[in-house]
C-alpha cells in the first residue's frame, strides 16, 4: 500500500563504532536523484535486490519534519532510471540499530565521494518525541543542508 506520510526525523553525526555492536541488519543502497528541487525532491534507490522511487516535500523551518511518498519499483526499472539520475549517485552501508521497542536507529556509512561520513537518522512519531541518545551519536545535524543526502 502506498501512502503519503509526514516523516519525523532527526539526525546526527557518529562519533563512534559501538553501534556495530548492536545492528540487526545492514544493507547497502545506491541512490541518485532524479529531481533536487527541495520543493519536490524525487530520489531512486536500490536496497538489497529491490528499487525504490521516493518523492519528497520541502521540511519544516527546524528540517524536522516533511511529506514523504515511497513505492517499490521494480529492479530492472530502478537500474534504468538510475542511468537518467542528476550526477553523482550515493552509495551507503546502512546499519539498523534497535534503540527501543519503537525507535530503530539507522546508520549509514558513506562510501565513494562521501568516505569517512557516517550519519545516524532517527525516524520519531513526534517532533517533541524524546529517546535516550546512545554513546555513539556525536552532534545533532537536524536542518543542516549539507549532511542531506540530496546535496552530497
Amino acid at each position: 500500500k502506498m501512502s503519503i506520510k509526514i516523516e519525523i526525523e532527526r539526525k546526527f553525526l557518529v562519533c563512534n563504532s559501538n553501534y556495530k555492536k548492536k545492528y540487526s541488519s545492514k544493507e547497502k543502497i545506491t541512490q541518485a536523484y532524479l529531481s533536487k528541487d527541495p520543493k519536490r525532491c524525487v530520489r531512486i534507490r536500490i536496497n538489497d535486490k529491490k528499487g525504490w522511487i521516493t518523492i519528497k516535500g520541502e521540511s519544516d523551518k527546524k528540517g524536522i519534519s516533511r511529506m514523504e511518498w515511497e513505492s517499490e519499483i521494480p529492479l530492472k526499472t530502478a537500474k534504468k532510471l538510475l542511468r537518467i539520475c542528476l550526477p553523482k549517485s550515493i552509495t551507503k552501508i546502512r546499519y539498523k540499530v534497535p534503540l527501543n521497542k519503537e525507535i530503530t536507529i539507522e546508520v549509514d556509512e558513506f562510501l565513494g565521494h562521501n568516505k569517512g561520513l557516517v550519519l545516524a537518522e532517527i525516524e520519531l512519531i513526534s517532533k517533541n518525541q524524546s529517546f535516550e541518545k546512545p554513546n555513539w551519536l556525536g552532534k545533532e545535524v537536524t536542518g543542516i543542508k549539507k549532511f542531506y543526502n540530496s546535496m552530497m
